[in-house]
């Protein structure tokens, strides 16, 4: 640890980094130390038998039948997940998703606390067991480049990504693990029978505040139209009489 400490010391003083970032680096590698104790599990892990490999990553990710949407996985798609999972440690007042751009992965929270908070206001506790960039999954379960709301946008020599209408921010440090927009994508087109079931598709909308809070807007504009209607009918009945 005091050697790695050194080395991000040299390097902050090499590039000349401001007081403040320098702080928020220093965090960031007390926080990473103390998760991962300094190993590299990815590389360590891939170095070793395919059956070992899996084996570990099944002990190491129980925790993850703990995330609502996984609890209703087998364990061959939990391995073609766990496989691709790669662990993220984010620090207090980082931000996870921004508002208008593209949403590359999905996190799976551990550890720590986040705050949703929505283009309109609305804002949604995120903890252990909770997932932000779920819109993500729904979209690879479409084939569409872009919707009718152009929400969906395709670049040029890369893959599909889905645009977020929220701000995703850390209350506290958290520890998560989180799967890249392409993996994703690949495991969704291995297993497309399962993740097109009602079933799935109802608890991904059920269980996310994202979707939760999508639902409600959309009664409640359903709600103000009907509303509206009603009165101009109102106004046309009372003015023929």
């Amino acid at each position: 640890m005091s050697l790695r400490r050194r080395d991000v010391e040299q390097w902050m003083s090499h590039r000349r980094l401001p007081v403040e970032l320098r702080r928020k680096v220093r965090e960031a590698e007390r926080y990473n130390w103390a998760a991962t104790r300094g190993v590299n599990e990815e590389m360590l892990i891939e170095n070793l038998p395919e059956d070992l490999q899996r084996e570990i990553r099944r002990h190491l990710f129980k925790f993850v039948k703990k995330v609502r949407i996984f609890a209703l996985m087998n364990d061959t798609i939990l391995d073609a997940i766990c496989k691709r999972l790669r662990q993220k440690i984010y620090i207090k007042e980082s931000y996870v998703l921004s508002c208008g751009c593209l949403i590359e992965k999905m996190v799976f929270i551990v550890r720590g606390t986040m705050e949703s908070v929505e283009e309109n206001g609305i804002r949604n506790p995120l903890s252990e067991g909770d997932v932000c960039g779920e819109e993500l999954l729904n979209w690879c379960l479409e084939h569409s480049s872009v919707n009718r709301d152009v929400k969906k946008i395709k670049l040029p020599g890369q893959s599909l990504h889905s645009i977020s209408s929220r701000e995703v921010r850390c209350v506290t440090n958290v520890e998560a693990f989180s799967i890249r927009a392409a993996d994703l994508q690949e495991v969704t087109s291995l297993f497309p029978r399962f993740f097109r079931t009602p079933r799935v598709i109802r608890a991904i909308r059920n269980e996310s505040p994202y979707w939760r809070t999508f639902a409600a807007i959309c009664i409640q504009v359903a709600w103000r139209y009907r509303k509206k209607l009603l009165n101009r009918a109102n106004t046309s009945q009372s003015t023929s009489c």
